[in-house]
């Protein structure tokens, strides 16, 4: 049994790859288990704030509790899908030991690009980089770059399946297309791309060109995400 805790900032390839881990047909999934509670500790105005809240468990340490527990549904492994910024000060994080962690990077240019047809207000702490080094730091594992994976999935995800133990199967390149029953309450606003899919798109083209507007934001998450990228990996 493989329990992996899959960190990311938003935007990152983060929902095509929990439903690729559905798709294998042996693992449960979760969707960004600390949504509510980092809304309700934060006070955060993210679209769809009050149904997120309506739907999730705002208490971290139960949230922590059920993280630690049993795999659901009986399921040979359990892939959790999490980002590092919902990880508030002061919520548990002891859970995290008893999972692979694994963490899941994209270029800034291309995070703050996507982030902005969704949400046009951001801050770094909003796109995670900053939060995403530190606990990679502090809870060490792979570095995955979905730049790799969208360039060959099948060989990225063999190679991340046998890093964490996990067997291989090519079910995980395609799943069905629409809304899934393991979505957060946030996909109607979040996944609308990923909901008309039906596996991986292919590799990304140049870099978007960011505006003068978000220039200081991406010159301050490049070095963060190039420390990563350091770290990722290698396919060649």
């Amino acid at each position: 049994m493989v329990k992996l805790a899959m960190w990311s900032g938003p935007r990152n390839l983060s929902t095509a790859m929990m439903y690729a881990f559905a798709a294998r047909g042996d693992c449960a999934v979760w969707d960004e288990p600390f949504y509510a509670a980092y809304l309700a500790a934060t006070g955060a105005d993210h679209p769809m704030r009050e149904a997120i809240l309506a739907a999730g468990e705002t208490d971290p340490a139960r949230v922590a509790a059920a993280c630690a527990g049993p795999v659901p549904e009986g399921a040979a492994h359990w892939y959790m899908k999490h980002m590092p910024h919902h990880m508030v000060d002061g919520f548990p994080l002891d859970w995290a030991a008893g999972c692979v962690n694994v963490h899941l990077i994209r270029h800034p240019a291309r995070v703050i690009a996507s982030y902005a047809e969704k949400r046009g207000e951001m801050t770094l702490e909003d796109i995670g980089f900053s939060q995403q080094l530190d606990l990679w730091q502090a809870l060490p594992g792979p570095v995955i770059d979905s730049a790799d994976i969208r360039l060959d999935p099948a060989r990225a995800l063999a190679r991340l399946c046998a890093e964490v133990g996990m067997p291989w199967t090519e079910a995980m390149l395609s799943w069905p297309e629409g809304p899934k029953p393991h979505d957060g309450a946030w996909a109607p606003h979040w996944y609308n791309a990923v909901h008309r899919s039906t596996g991986f798109a292919g590799p990304e083209g140049a870099l978007p060109e960011v505006p003068e507007e978000r220039r200081a934001l991406l010159d301050a998450a490049l070095p963060l995400y190039e420390a990563m990228r350091a770290e990722a990996m290698r396919f060649a």
